[in-house]
């Protein structure tokens, strides 16, 4: 693979083009077509009944379950939400497979269209995508082939045939691995919002295949697509993507056509390989699943569905720029999942709307910061959001300054004290705001300091600012700094 700087050459001249499909377990207590448990982790084929082992003479039974979590999903991206979708036989034979075939939705889906606006990039770099969704449809997932631990032989966990899968199908209008990784850690944020799955995926409820291919700027017609299949985490999303893109480019360049082709990633390597091409792909023979009627879902349903949705995070986006005068960077960063937003939203609601900003600043800046050195997610952190709140009002009141805050902030986190004016009154915190005091610091570091008095009036402006630091530490940074600066004008300016 080329370095870095002929990767950006190269991306002068090409354009990628990705699309990725998604398949999401849906948080259902049950199989999408059995009562069999979906729970996660236990021992091999203790979960899997007479439904799931394909027994002679059983009948499959829809989940009325997974078909709410495909409406929920496909009203929350605006799409439309079919009201009649069949089941089908996806055909093909493999060991963890005990029928012989999926059952899958082909030609008529549950879901059609929708699309998803996410936010690539950061600070002045950062843009708005629209990433366009061709359908999503339901399916059950299939076993696994155990490997390990069988003397050489391999071994059939038939625990997770039957569990319930939404397939998200997206138009390939991803142009770079990180529209890929926005794209899909914004879907991954938005199944999770909707309570439709729990996202996690090292247990693999969240699955990613991409299709990669390149082509020449300004071309219309696509390159020749490869599809890598199940990858878990977003690292592996853009370091894969990342590297069949410049494989690919590498082909073409030196003269060789791609073949359209199923690859795997491998993480230790950091390389992409062939798992089998065109030519070997299957024919699935999809056909109506006679024991499953046609799915219809009624008006009545959909309303009833859409009356349930909570407020999404489009809508909530809006609605923190329009009552809270965020930005549309800071709206989309605390509504990136809904235990950010709730937290948000609970600082705010004790600060109150006028300290909206500075909750917004300590949830994204400070909060995220201790939350990430700890590697503790938002619902773990040691200072709750009411702490928070208490902590931003003493700022507000000019009891502490912004760095006095900070120390506050560090004693709630280690438990040092369960609010911060408790904090603030036990290590003699309190910001001093009586003029006089001031004066009085001020007049003793402008005596004590003739060289930077004379540096400042002959035009040196950073010795001003080593005035005001010889006040803060008289001070032990309790002197409100605002009117350290107003007082040095002042006196210096005389």
């Amino acid at each position: 693979m080329g370095n870095v700087s002929e990767t950006d050459e190269a991306m002068n001249q090409w354009e990628v083009v990705i699309g990725i499909e998604t398949h999401a377990q849906l948080a259902t207590v049950s199989k999408i077509f059995s009562g069999a448990s979906t729970a996660f982790g236990a021992e091999p084929n203790t979960q899997a009944c007479a439904v799931d082992l394909a027994l002679p003479g059983v009948l499959p039974v829809l989940n009325k379950k997974a078909v709410e979590c495909a409406i929920r999903f496909g009203l929350a991206i605006g799409a439309e939400v079919a009201q009649k979708s069949v089941f089908a036989r996806k055909n093909y034979f493999y060991p963890d497979l005990p029928k012989g075939y999926q059952i899958s939705q082909m030609d008529l889906p549950v879901v059609v269209g929708g699309h998803i606006t996410l936010q690539v990039g950061q600070g002045d770099k950062a843009y708005e995508k629209v990433v366009r969704l061709t359908r999503a449809h339901l399916e059950e997932d299939a076993g696994k082939s155990l490997h390990e631990d069988f003397h050489g032989k391999s071994g059939i966990d038939l625990n997770r045939a039957g569990t319930p899968l939404l397939e998200i199908v997206s138009e390939p209008d991803m142009r770079s691995s990180d529209e890929a990784v926005a794209y899909a850690k914004s879907l991954h944020a938005l199944v999770q919002w909707i309570d439709i799955c729990d996202g996690n995926m090292q247990e693999g409820s969240f699955r990613c295949d991409a299709n990669v291919s390149v082509r020449p700027k300004g071309q219309a017609e696509f390159g020749t697509r490869r599809e890598i299949k199940n990858l878990n985490s977003f690292r592996f999303l853009k370091e894969a993507i990342d590297f069949e893109v410049q494989w690919q480019i590498n082909e073409i360049e030196e003269g060789r056509r791609i073949q359209q082709a199923t690859v795997l990633f491998d993480p230790d390597s950091g390389e992409t390989r062939m798992m089998r091409s065109k030519e070997d792909a299957h024919d699935y023979r999809y056909f109506p699943d006679p024991d499953l009627l046609p799915l219809v879902i009624s008006d009545e349903w959909i309303a009833r569905v859409r009356g349930e949705l909570p407020e999404l995070p489009g809508q909530m986006r809006e609605r923190f720029v329009s009552e809270f005068g965020l930005s549309n960077y800071d709206a989309t960063t605390l509504t990136a999942n809904s235990e950010i937003a709730a937290f948000f939203q609970l600082t705010v609601a004790i600060a109150g709307k006028q300290n909206a900003k500075p909750c917004a600043n300590w949830v994204m800046v400070d909060l995220a910061a201790r939350l990430n050195k700890d590697g503790k997610e938002i619902a773990e952190s040691p200072v709750s959001a009411a702490q928070l709140a208490g902590l931003i009002l003493r700022i507000a009141d000019n009891t502490i300054s912004n760095n006095i805050a900070k120390k506050v902030f560090e004693a709630l986190w280690n438990g040092e004290g369960a609010t911060a004016d408790e904090i603030i009154e036990k290590q003699g915190l309190k910001q001093i705001t009586d003029s006089g005091a001031i004066e009085a610091l001020v007049d003793e570091v402008l005596a004590a300091n003739p060289a930077n008095v004379a540096e400042f009036k002959a035009g040196k402006e950073k010795a001003f600012n080593a005035l005001v630091g010889q006040v803060m530490k008289a001070a032990k940074g309790k002197a409100n700094p605002q009117q350290v600066n107003d007082l040095l004008k002042q006196k210096l300016a005389g």
